[in-house]
């Protein structure tokens, strides 16, 4: 809309600055954003906070013998910079932005390419972040663990220093707070305060959720608990159910729930109705009482699981399912299981996203030098470490993704929260037992020791990953970051069992949470006797949409059997009765 000017010619508003009306506006704004900011102030002092200690520096990582030569090419690349704007002052009114730059979801918005100004700012955060990277590619000297780093932290410092996240650099965050009079930042403001409180990055509104309300309402009942899990037994919806149950074992660095979002998305759901009797183990959060847990007590918990389902359903042997880190520890149970000659406890074991040989582990494997594990035992004086550290460790994986997008809408945009069920999930931490923590990264992560025959024990017994012989359905993400492809193809080498691999879209969570109904991704099936990952992709076969399908098909093929739903076979009516309403209490202590 367009205004006419003191000489008749038409203005148009500057859509980058407020007008003369709006001033009185703008002041009571910001007379509201210092009294919100003291109010916090006052807030943190009476509670005695002075802020959480920052999980990882990727300055510090830079504190090496390579730092001076990595100071002098920086240099150099800022002088480049330099001169790259001391040519544009050059080009005057012929100089013409680039429009064929590679998308990037950051500069979407029209101005970083038809506003000279901003194009040339994006044009010069391209060069020196580009720069940046390739520097520390060229460094010298360097084993590869360094580089590695270096180029981690680089890639990091790069994606938080994007004009995109700035207020005076980001069009389209200026463009907002001039339409809203200010506003969208006040309300963005709010949002950083309320999460500089909780110490952690929201991705949505923490208050759109209850766990057994809206989320994690699949009907069932606690019919078993220790100090470290309950059991959850799921009501059948089916007149009939398989003869074999099967137990699953998520990992407890996240509330089990991910496999029970909402009736659409829930594979719990959609298990029972195939006819599963569905068993679930829901992990207590650590505490100071969780001190001295160990590795042991996590695959004493799955043995105990196994043994309360095979006595309560009266059936010689189980199916299994273990999610990511419980994956790994399912290996090392069935391993242990081999070697005490009790391996027909378990039908089959089903690996969503799980690792047991770590050399392609990929980028957490930044996470296991001395000085990270030094920063661990700092942040779990108190025998646990707060599961919002992890958080941040998983969403620093992508940053881009999970942590400046968010920066971006919910800080300097003020949008309101997405209400997705997901990102809830992922921001529902858990803690995590300091010990276990601790030998989980050195044992596995660094020392990459479970694949080592009998250099492990546990619970007494040298484990081998080459005696377990139990049918394995090996599930994979070709996206995932955090279980990288290649890692978990490497089951395939340790296991001596019949393995059906099957490489599924998406990543860590997408990859498993696929219910047909959604009709997203797709899966490959290929020679499941590939002597390499590459053999099996160059023979695999795409198929549209959900594997739970294909899946739930290989179950049927261990054993069709089918038993009378009654009895038992209810949640509650057996040996082990009800001790409260499915998901229980474990899955909302904090």
């Amino acid at each position: 809309m367009s205004e006419t000017g003191k000489d008749g010619t038409s203005e148009t508003p500057n859509p980058f600055m407020p007008s003369p009306d709006d001033l009185q506006h703008w002041a009571s704004v910001m007379g509201r954003a210092q009294q919100m900011m003291l109010e916090y102030a006052l807030g943190q002092a009476n509670d005695g906070k002075t802020g959480a200690a920052a999980l990882f520096d990727p300055a510090g990582w830079l504190n090496s013998p390579a730092t001076q030569q990595w100071a002098q090419q920086s240099a150099k690349m800022w002088e480049q910079g330099v001169a790259f704007w001391t040519s544009l002052a050059t080009l005057g009114p012929s100089f013409t932005p680039v429009t064929d730059a590679p998308k990037d979801k950051r500069f979407a918005d029209p101005e970083w390419t038809n506003n000279p100004a901003f194009a040339l700012i994006r044009q010069t955060y391209g060069l020196l972040s580009d720069q940046l990277l390739e520097t520390t590619r060229q460094m010298q000297g360097l084993d590869e663990g360094a580089r590695k780093k270096l180029e981690f932290a680089a890639k990091n410092m790069a994606e938080a220093f994007s004009p995109s996240n700035l207020l005076l650099t980001n069009p389209e965050v200026i463009k907002r707070a001039i339409e809203t009079r200010g506003e969208s930042l006040l309300k963005g403001l709010k949002h950083m305060l309320t999460d500089l409180a909780r110490g952690q990055l929201s991705h949505v509104d923490p208050d759109a959720f209850e766990v057994g309300v809206n989320i994690a309402t699949t009907p069932g009942k606690v019919i078993h608990e220790t100090d470290l899990y309950q059991l959850i037994h799921y009501t059948p919806t089916t007149r009939e159910v398989f003869a074999v149950p099967i137990v699953i074992f998520p990992p407890w660095i996240n509330r089990f729930y991910i496999l029970d979002l909402n009736p659409a998305k829930s594979f719990v759901a959609w298990a029972v109705e195939q006819g599963l009797s569905v068993f679930m183990v829901s992990w207590k959060s650590a505490d100071a009482s969780m001190k001295d847990i160990v590795w042991d007590d996590y695959v004493a918990a799955q043995i105990d699981a196994i043994d309360t389902v095979r006595a309560l359903l009266d059936v010689p042997a189980i199916h299994t399912i273990g999610y990511c880190v419980a994956g790994t520890t399912l290996a090392a149970t069935l391993a242990m299981l081999s070697a005490r000659g009790e391996a027909d406890k378990v039908k089959s074991v089903t690996f969503f996203t799980a690792q047991v040989d770590f050399e392609f582990a990929g980028d957490l494997k930044l996470f296991v030098d001395e000085s990270y594990l030094a920063l661990l035992e700092q942040l779990s004086a108190h025998g646990y470490l707060d599961g919002r550290y992890m958080a941040a460790t998983f969403n620093s994986l992508r940053g881009r993704d999970l942590i400046w997008n968010y920066v971006v809408s919910n800080y300097l945009l003020g949008n309101d929260y997405p209400p997705f069920d997901l990102l809830y999930w992922n921001g529902d931490t858990t803690n995590l037992p300091a010990k276990w923590h601790r030998q989980y990264l050195v044992d596995l992560y660094r020392d990459n020791r479970l694949v080592i025959p009998n250099s492990l024990s546990v619970c007494g017994t040298p484990i081998d990953l080459r005696k377990i012989g139990t049918p394995a359905y090996i599930q994979a993400g070709r996206e995932d970051h955090i279980a990288p492809l290649a890692s978990v193809w490497r089951l395939m080498d340790h296991l001596s069992g019949p393995k059906t691999f099957l490489l599924a879209g998406s990543g860590h969570i997408a990859g498993v949470v696929n219910p047909p109904t959604a009709g997203k991704y797709q899966y490959w099936t290929g020679d499941n006797n590939a002597a390499t990952l590459a053999d099996y992709e160059a023979s695999a076969k795409e198929t549209k949409g959900s594997w739970w399908p294909h899946w739930i098909g290989w179950i049927a093929a261990q054993d069709a059997a089918k038993t009378p739903a009654k009895g038992s076979r209810i949640p509650g009516k057996g040996a082990k009765k009800a001790i409260e309403d499915a998901p229980g209490r474990y899955v909302k202590q904090r």
